[in-house]
């Protein structure tokens, strides 16, 4: 399975949920590759992977610094995890 299905996955049931699902340039090395916004003013930073692909130590180091600023950041590689994911919402 590709990083794609995982990511075509996640912005249909963010859709569905009635939100937003929008893709961040890599403006920032390290940052995640989303940004999701949901009703209700929620705000998660989602970082999609290939199944068994890692995060990497710079991503790591950002992934920190947003939760230190109170923001959800959340790493998501396979179908599955989506759906639990989503599940949660």
């Amino acid at each position: 399975m590709r990083e794609k299905r995982v990511e075509s996955l996640l912005t249909r049931r963010v859709k569905e949920l009635g939100g937003w699902a929008v893709k961040i340039a890599p403006i920032i090395a390290g940052l995640p590759d989303w940004l999701i916004l949901l009703p209700g003013g929620r705000v998660f930073f989602v970082e999609l992977k290939a199944p068994k692909k890692r995060v990497a130590a710079h991503q790591v180091v950002v992934h920190r610094k947003l939760e230190s600023l109170g923001f959800s950041v959340i790493v998501l590689d396979t179908l599955e995890k989506v759906e639990a994911w989503v599940a949660t919402l």
